[in-house]
């Protein structure tokens, strides 16, 4: 977007030749793509921190390096009690059973067994292209937040160019009003059918 004319560079919108109501239109077309961007941004850091919440527990469980088995499982995370969440609001007590047998979802529903360390290295990349992806989608939304407030500015000075002529008119029309009410007399050149009248008008005021 550009409110240059011949400075701008190729396909940008010169928004100083658009209508008032061009720009209101592409203004709201602005608005909510930035409240789209806005929105997707947000789901993004929601991911993010999802992301970092389970890099963090699952580092939080000890790997079982030893070989025992059965409930207590020695040092290790094996027989470990937590919380399974089966909804958003819903969980149920579990163990865990082998914390070196993570699965983790690679995307589309499919899900890959891993160790608890390779399962983190997995978590990591994909925050990163998180990450990654939310900036991306920050400077669209600083972009389109500039974009609109320069088509405010343009806006702005649309109407003040329009209430600038509505008053030149107005004063125009003023103006001619008052010169309208000055009259100028001017003299008549009198014909000789006037004189004589004008004779015979003085002789009627003469005493006989």
């Amino acid at each position: 977007m550009s409110s240059a004319g011949n400075d701008s560079p190729p396909g940008a919108i010169n928004i100083d030749a658009m209508s008032l109501d061009q720009l209101n239109s592409f203004k709201q077309q602005e608005e909510s793509r930035l409240e789209q961007l806005t929105a997707q941004y947000h789901q993004l850091r929601a991911v993010s921190a999802r992301l970092s919440s389970a890099r963090s527990s699952l580092a939080a469980i000890p790997a079982n390096n030893g070989n025992g088995g059965g409930g207590g499982g020695g040092g290790g995370g094996e027989g470990r009690e937590i919380m399974v969440p089966l909804t958003e609001s819903l969980y149920a007590p579990g163990r865990i059973v082998d914390p070196n047998k993570i699965l983790v979802e690679l995307g589309a529903g499919f899900f890959v067994e891993k160790s608890s360390k390779d399962a983190i290295k997995v978590l990591e990349r994909k925050g990163r292209v998180v990450d990654a992806n939310s900036d991306n989608v920050m400077r669209a939304a600083e972009a389109t937040s500039r974009n609109a407030q320069a088509i405010e500015g343009a806006m702005q000075g649309k109407m003040m160019e329009i209430r600038a002529r509505q008053q030149g008119i107005e004063y125009k029309n003023q103006m001619e009003g008052k010169s309208d009410g000055y009259v100028i007399a001017k003299e008549e050149p009198m014909t000789m059918e006037g004189k004589r009248q004008g004779q015979g008008g003085n002789d009627d005021n003469v005493e006989k």
